[in-house]
């Protein structure tokens, strides 16, 4: 791994890695949670790697992987609907390239890295405790998908970090997520520039500077509007729709009420 690529090799992996594979087009990458014995722990929407409820979904479904009719006697289906699932490391590569998810890296690596979710600045928890996080889901589920606010990465970034979003009214963990709407976003602030320069390089240069701050603010180690939830508590807030939040050692977060869960 380094600044050019995150690919690693099938021998490099440990359980609890956080790993992904881009599809067609780098249109968009799975994410999941490596748990060792060649498998992967995933979410999904209704089985579907992406999905956003739109019209959208026509180019993301077209972008995913072609599924064989043949079932896979090593992979688990969703239980009760919800989405996870386990799946052997070759049906959740479907034909992809192998890439491990970076944690606590440096600010500049962090910039340098263009595409969003590949890496974070947030510290990962021990294996141990990303596998059970990860187990555990699997059997409880992760909430309702949603492509920009909960959706493979925020599921196995929240496995890697007990990290979680308290206002489900701002974009989830996703670095992927975070960069489809900076772009454009960049685009938009820069504009008014226009009207102090001309220069196309020195706008270009602004939107640029704008995304990189956007991404960077955005970024789960860096926002202040995440606390640490353990995964039972998680499950718990997601069948009664309260939310327990048990504080960072070391924080001083003021109290923070019951956040509801909408529904499905």
């Amino acid at each position: 791994m380094g600044l050019l690529s995150n690919r690693v090799d099938r021998e490099s992996l440990k359980p609890g890695d956080h790993i992904y594979s881009w599809r067609t087009a780098y249109i968009y990458a799975h994410h999941g949670i490596y748990v060792g014995d060649n498998k992967v722990i995933h979410f999904t929407r209704r089985g579907q790697e992406v999905g956003t409820g739109t019209i959208l979904d026509v180019l993301l479904v077209s972008s995913g992987p072609t599924r064989s009719f043949v079932v896979c006697p090593t992979c688990v289906p969703p239980e009760g609907g919800h989405g996870v699932v386990s799946s052997c490391l070759n049906c959740f590569l479907a034909g992809g390239v192998l890439y491990r998810f970076e944690y606590s890296v440096s600010p500049t690596l962090f910039l340098a890295k263009a595409r969003g979710g590949t890496c974070t600045l947030a510290v990962a928890d021990p294996h141990d405790v990303v596998v059970h996080r990860a187990n555990y889901l699997l059997n409880n589920g992760f909430g309702c998908y949603n492509a920009f606010k909960n959706n493979c990465e925020d599921f196995a970034i929240y496995c890697k970090t007990g990290l979680l979003v308290v206002d489900q009214s701002t974009m989830g963990q996703s670095g992927q997520a975070v960069s489809i709407i900076g772009g454009p976003l960049a685009a938009v602030l820069s504009t008014p520039l226009r009207l102090v320069t001309t220069n196309v390089y020195g706008m270009a240069a602004t939107a640029v500077g704008v995304y990189c701050a956007s991404r960077y603010a955005a970024d789960i180690g860096m926002r202040r509007d995440v606390v640490k939830v353990s995964a039972e508590d998680l499950t718990r807030r997601i069948a009664t729709g309260t939310l327990q939040v048990v504080v960072p050692s070391g924080t001083s977060l003021p109290a923070l009420a019951a956040a509801p869960t909408p529904a499905c």
